[in-house]
């Protein structure tokens, strides 16, 4: 979407190998360049590492960030510290990339949000297929020119993805607020079912990410005898942090209680992912039970 974006207004674009935090900056001062499209997970480096002289020197007028939700605290963090606005956006590959997004205009943006719908219509459903009030948590589903119109060679998994009418079912849960702004709170595919209530990773990564020794986290549901599922999350910590898991979970259970902390935390050193940068939660769920 960067490239087609840029090209389709006769622009430049800068297309490094491959990610480097202590080349990054350079890199966007060699090239001039105007915006920049990141991921999350690039996002957390970059403040990892902390400002430089070549991020000091930098022209930017915004950064886009898309692929996956970005945690509040890092775009705040990332936007005090640089000096530099964050827009946040959301597409999926069906939609031909990016389906929300949030205003240029700084003042009207929402931290958390990805936004309001952007070339495409887009609702809140409840599994089968009704539109839910504000304010509840359902499934995204959007519909418009840009949404594919099924799967090459698969009838049943096109059947699967849609409601009737062209509502493609993104997977993503999420709610819409009063101004039409969007929050996605997780996967459907991942959410934790811990004793019948439903409970979304990401409400724990936010918590674990607000943690000052940690760089990066995710938690996922294994199967547990007596509630189904339990939670557990990995946890990448920060150069020359030495942060134990117990004090992790500890942390954790201070802000949202016993219930939804984790009963395990592994210390990694990186988290899987897909091509565009998203976590893989599933994958994780065998480090736990092997």
């Amino acid at each position: 979407v960067t490239m087609m974006a840029t090209l389709w207004h006769a622009g430049s674009l800068a297309m490094p190998p491959k990610f480097s935090a202590t080349q990054f900056w350079a890199q966007v001062k060699e090239f001039e360049c105007s915006w920049m499209n990141v991921v999350p997970t690039i996002i957390s480096y970059l403040i990892d590492q902390g400002p430089t002289e070549q991020s000091r020197q930098v022209q930017l007028k915004f950064c886009r960030s898309a692929s996956a939700p970005l945690p509040p605290e890092h775009h705040k963090a990332f936007e005090e510290m640089f000096g530099i606005g964050v827009i946040e956006t959301m597409g999926l590959t069906e939609t031909v990339a990016p389906s929300f997004s949030n205003p240029l205009d700084s003042a009207q943006r929402k931290i958390g949000s990805v936004g309001r719908p952007s070339g495409c219509e887009a609702f809140i459903a409840d599994e089968h297929g009704g539109e839910l009030p504000s304010g509840q948590t359902g499934e995204v589903i959007i519909r418009g020119p840009n949404v594919t119109m099924g799967y090459f060679k698969n009838k049943e998994g096109t059947a699967a993805a849609f409601f009737p009418d062209g509502w493609l079912r993104t997977g993503d849960l999420g709610q819409v607020d009063a101004d039409g702004f969007f929050f996605i709170t997780g996967r459907i595919k991942e959410l934790i079912i811990k004793g019948g209530e439903n409970i979304a990773p990401r409400e724990i990564d936010e918590i674990l990410l607000q943690h000052p020794s940690v760089l990066d986290a995710a938690a996922v549901g294994i199967p547990h005898k007596h509630y189904g599922q339990d939670i557990a999350a990995c946890v990448i910590l920060k150069e020359g942090q030495t942060t134990e898991a117990n004090e992790l979970i500890d942390w954790v259970k201070t802000q949202l209680g016993p219930f939804k902390t984790p009963s395990q935390i592994r210390l990694v050193a990186d988290l899987p992912r897909g091509p565009s940068g998203k976590v893989q939660r599933l994958k994780l769920v065998d480090s736990f039970l092997g």
